[in-house]
């Protein structure tokens, strides 16, 4: 089965962390730099720097949980994940 959506995590000018989910990794961070049709994460003085993690789902409502999996994490949990997607691609 193809992954078609994906579920990724964008770091932010302020340090943060926004989690998301796309079928098109570059059309979305594109929309949340453009701002126009972003997340409301970044109307607010925050800008996207650049995509940190990213993970294949194979429908909506698995990205969608996953989403929320994520959103629930620590930020030191958001970090060990992103570190150990770093680590596995080396």
């Amino acid at each position: 089965m193809t992954q078609d959506w994906i579920v990724y995590m964008i770091e932010a000018s302020d340090g943060s962390l926004y989690t998301g989910i796309t079928t098109d990794i570059a059309r979305r961070f594109s929309a949340h730099q453009s701002g126009k049709s972003g997340a409301r994460y970044f109307h607010r003085g925050r800008s996207p720097v650049r995509v940190v993690y990213t993970e294949g789902a194979d429908d909506r409502s698995a990205a969608s949980k996953r989403e929320a999996a994520i959103k629930k994490l620590s930020r030191s949990q958001k970090l060990r994940l992103i570190s150990d997607l770093q680590m596995s691609s080396r």
